[in-house]
C-alpha cells in the first residue's frame, strides 16, 4: 500500500512539475508579453492540479507539497519514516519532471536556472503564499468539506500566481525543481 501512496507523489508532484514548467516553455514560444505568458502558465497549473488532487488523493493523499506532508507528521496522520519517503518521492518526482519538460522543449535535460529569485519581498510572498494553502486543506478537512480540497487549492494557488509577488511556489519540492530548468519557471 506504501508504494502505492509514494508512486502517487511521485507522479503527482512530477506531472505538476512538468506542467508548470512546460507551460512557461509554451508561454515564452508564443507570446512575448509577460502578462500572457504568466496567465498561460496559471492557466495550466490550475488545471493540472484540480485533476491531480481529484484522481490521487485517494491513492497517497496528494499531498505534492514537503509542507502538507510535515504538518501531516505533526498532526500524526503519517509516521515519520512515512513522511521521509513521501518526501523524497515528492523532490525525485519534481526533479523527474522538469526534467521531462526541459526534454519535451528540446532544452537540456538538466538545465540550471539562471533567474535569481530573491528578496525579503519574495520570501514573503512564499510565506503568504504557503501558510494560506496550508490552512485551506486543514481547514476544508476540519470542517469535512474534503471533496471541494481540488478546487479550493487549485483556486488559490491560481488567485496567488497573481496576488505574491513570488507567483505562488508554496511548494519546495517544486521550488527545487524548477532550479533545473532555464526558463520562463526557473529558479536560482
Amino acid at each position: 500500500m506504501l508504494r502505492k501512496k509514494l508512486f502517487a507523489e511521485f507522479l503527482g508532484t512530477g506531472t505538476l512539475v512538468a506542467t508548470v514548467v512546460g507551460s512557461g516553455i509554451m508561454a515564452t514560444d508564443i507570446s512575448a508579453d509577460v502578462g500572457i505568458q504568466l496567465l498561460i502558465n496559471t492557466i495550466a497549473t490550475v488545471f493540472v492540479l484540480y485533476i491531480l488532487i481529484t484522481l490521487l488523493a485517494p491513492i497517497g493523499g496528494a499531498h505534492f507539497n514537503p509542507l502538507v506532508t510535515v504538518i501531516s507528521l505533526f498532526r500524526k496522520d503519517l509516521s515519520f519514516a512515512n513522511a521521509i519517503s513521501y518526501l523524497a518521492a515528492q523532490i525525485l518526482g519534481g526533479s523527474l519532471g522538469a526534467i521531462l519538460a526541459n526534454l519535451m522543449f528540446e532544452h537540456p535535460a538538466l538545465d540550471p536556472s539562471q533567474k535569481v529569485r530573491d528578496g525579503a519581498h519574495l520570501f514573503l510572498g512564499e510565506v503568504i503564499a504557503s501558510a494560506g494553502l496550508i490552512f485551506i486543506i486543514f481547514l476544508a478537512i476540519k470542517q469535512g468539506i474534503d471533496k471541494k480540497i481540488p478546487r479550493l487549492v487549485a483556486a488559490w494557488i491560481g488567485a496567488a500566481y497573481f496576488f505574491t509577488s513570488s507567483t505562488s511556489f508554496a511548494n519546495p519540492a517544486v521550488t527545487i525543481a524548477r532550479s533545473l530548468t532555464d526558463s520562463f519557471s526557473g529558479i536560482n
